[in-house]
């Protein structure tokens, strides 16, 4: 009922009582010592309906309040999902769009009420329309955001590649009912990563290699940095009780060094067989070019030995190793049928390292993962992960 209307009847039931109340003195008939008890109680209870209007008018009027604060607030973050600078997404399990932004619609091409209801596969190239639907059914099934490659074509227009974003969302009985996705066209920055990988070429292809074979230490000077052209290399130190311990991998691309570490021992071993280039602190220093170069590296190296702090803090051995395993997954994994398999061949004894724990417990450890379908290992005995996140 309407709360105005509400409090007007009350006023007129209160002045129709009055009014009764008028007409029944005058009746000879009605007893004169009943009449006033009944109409005082009558008078009462009209006056606590006017106090119950008034009390309902007011709690009407925070609730319209209320309702104004939520839709300005809704409003608010639609605004944001609308005019965010990256496109956004919703769709159903089956990948149908329900919702898009506004970048979204400009980056595929396409107005907004033309997306609403269409299949998002419908914007990837026919031959890699498969895996996507593979991916959908994947998507419904795990409760973790995933990061996908995908090449997308825009109406009537260019091809380009996105990284996607997805997350799933779940009713109260866990069931998987949509998907938000976040969509960037990396097109460019592959081509800025291209044109930085030739300029690292054209700086160091006329500097002479300096190659070691797998197994081989890589002597160590603390005029000289060492960039990786080819292969990986062991970081490693030892403690006091003369264990080794591991501290970073340099991959292609990667630089090292004892100028770069505080450490007092630092060893680097090639876990392949690796080519290096030799660059002189001093000419770090002379070259705005070159240091510009070489920062991203040294920061790379740095954002990895925090990633190996972390691992050593973990307080239970498992956890270290399955995040090892997340990192190694990261740093050497490459994309095979069975999972993604870690390009080099790391020992017992180097995860063990990694882990400060033993490689008894690590032989144990890899086992149990082994048996339980997590890992397993190729001809070359190169570690797969299996789903492993």
């Amino acid at each position: 009922m309407n709360i105005e209307k509400f409090i007007q009847r009350a006023e007129a039931l209160h002045k129709r009582l009055a009014d009764l109340y008028e007409t029944a003195s005058v009746l000879p008939w009605i007893s004169q010592e009943l009449l006033p008890q009944a109409f005082n109680e009558l008078y009462n209870t009209s006056k606590i309906v006017q106090l119950a209007a008034e009390e309902l008018y007011q709690q009407n009027e925070e609730l319209v309040q209320t309702r104004n604060w939520l839709e300005a607030e809704r409003q608010h973050y639609q605004d944001l999902f609308e005019f965010a600078p990256d496109a956004y997404l919703v769709t159903n399990t089956e990948g149908i769009i329900q919702e898009a932004n506004h970048t979204a619609a400009k980056l595929l091409n396409v107005s907004k009420q033309f997306l609403v209801g269409k299949p998002m596969i419908n914007f990837v190239p026919l031959q890699e329309r498969q895996q996507v639907r593979s991916e959908l059914i994947q998507l419904s099934q795990s409760d973790k955001v995933k990061e996908l490659l995908v090449r997308f074509q825009q109406r009537y227009g260019e091809f380009f590649d996105a990284a996607l974003t997805v997350a799933v969302v779940r009713n109260h009985q866990d069931k998987a009912i949509s998907l938000r996705w976040l969509l960037r066209d990396i097109t460019e920055r592959q081509h800025l990563e291209s044109v930085l990988v030739k300029n690292d070429h054209d700086l160091f292809y006329d500097r002479p290699l300096d190659k070691h074979c797998k197994g081989e230490t890589i002597p160590l000077n603390p005029l000289v940095i060492w960039y990786v052209c080819q292969g990986l290399v062991k970081l490693s130190t030892y403690c006091e009780t003369g264990e080794e311990v591991l501290i970073g991998l340099a991959t292609a691309g990667m630089v090292f060094g004892s100028s770069l570490t505080s450490l007092n021992i630092y060893q680097a071993t090639a876990l392949s067989d690796v080519e290096l280039v030799s660059i002189y602190v001093a000419e770090i220093a002379a070259s705005p070019t070159l240091s510009h170069t070489l920062l991203p590296k040294i920061n790379q190296r740095l954002h990895q030995t925090e990633s190996f702090l972390v691992i050593s803090g973990r307080r239970r051995v498992q956890e270290r190793l399955h995040h090892l395993l997340q990192l190694l997954k990261r740093e050497v994994g490459e994309a095979v049928p069975e999972g993604t398999r870690l390009s080099v061949r790391f020992t017992h004894e180097d995860i063990a390292s990694a882990c400060c724990t033993t490689r008894v417990t690590i032989t144990r450890l890899m086992g149990k993962l082994q048996e339980q379908g997590i890992i397993s290992f190729d001809l070359k005995k190169h570690i797969i992960l299996r789903d492993f996140d």
